[in-house]
């Protein structure tokens, strides 16, 4: 689990949440009609925009920013390391017998166990990577329009009370209140947009870079070893995947 995104969530609704519980009339703030035109508005908007295959994809993307933590890249490096030297003692067909967890390593793995020729397993691969990537930017954009979308139906939300307070001026006792709950939707609208399809869409993006990197050093990993590279040779390139300062880290952890 990502402990930073499921923080981020409830601190930041607690804030709001607990701002306006410490408030007088805290029950103002719930609004039925302004709830329905920002999150049925905001729903029709993106249905528009992208197929309902993408939009089930996405929120898949979106439970992954939630429950997901992805392999890092020095653990997929200790493991391509500890795979390239039985390769290289033992041959390329010693790696039948082993365990991977990670699906695309598993695969190449396999791809270099049947004999295919280098250029085959690369496009293989790559081809696997560009896909991922592809569906993750679809998941990125639809959040990213769902957060677009979120806050203009809370101003149509608050045009429309507006207009529904102004029509009405016969009572100005009723003018403070009705014009708060045509705010509401304004609120309604920026809430959803900063404090959950925004900062999904960012974590999503996120997420993504990491798994490409990811997949690109499964790919010059697997190319290594059906080179029969020695494994602290691969393990230096690999290491080059890596920010300075981990690999800096490295270094020390080694020399020490």
């Amino acid at each position: 689990m990502d402990l930073a995104t499921l923080i981020g969530v409830i601190i930041a609704w607690l804030l709001v949440i607990g701002t306006i519980a410490t408030g007088s009339g805290a029950l103002v703030f719930i609004n039925i009609p302004s709830l329905v035109i920002v999150l049925g508005g905001t729903l029709a908007v993106v249905m528009m925009r992208f197929t309902l295959g993408q939009m089930i994809g996405s929120i898949k993307m979106a439970l992954k920013a939630f429950l997901h933590k992805a392999e890092t890249a020095e653990e997929l490096i200790v493991v391509v390391v500890e795979l390239a030297g039985i390769a290289r003692k033992e041959g390329l067909l010693a790696l039948e017998g082993q365990e991977i967890n990670n699906p695309v390593l598993a695969t190449g793995i396999r791809m270099l166990v049947d004999g295919h020729e280098p250029a085959i397993v690369k496009k293989a691969l790559s081809t696997e990577m560009n896909e991922t990537v592809a569906r993750h930017k679809i998941g990125q954009d639809l959040f990213k329009q769902a957060g677009d979308a979120g806050p203009a139906m809370g101003m149509i939300g608050t045009l429309v009370g507006l207009v529904q307070m102004l029509s009405n001026m016969s009572d100005p006792k009723s003018i403070g209140p009705a014009m708060a709950v045509a705010l509401l939707t304004t609120l309604y609208g920026a809430m959803l947009a900063n404090m959950f399809a925004l900062p999904v869409s960012d974590k999503l993006k996120l997420r993504s870079a990491e798994e490409q990197m990811n997949k690109n050093i499964i790919i010059q990993s697997v190319l290594g070893i059906q080179e029969g590279q020695n494994p602290k040779v691969l393990e230096e390139l690999l290491r080059n995947f890596l920010p300075a300062s981990q690999r800096e880290s490295n270094d020390e952890a080694v020399a020490e």
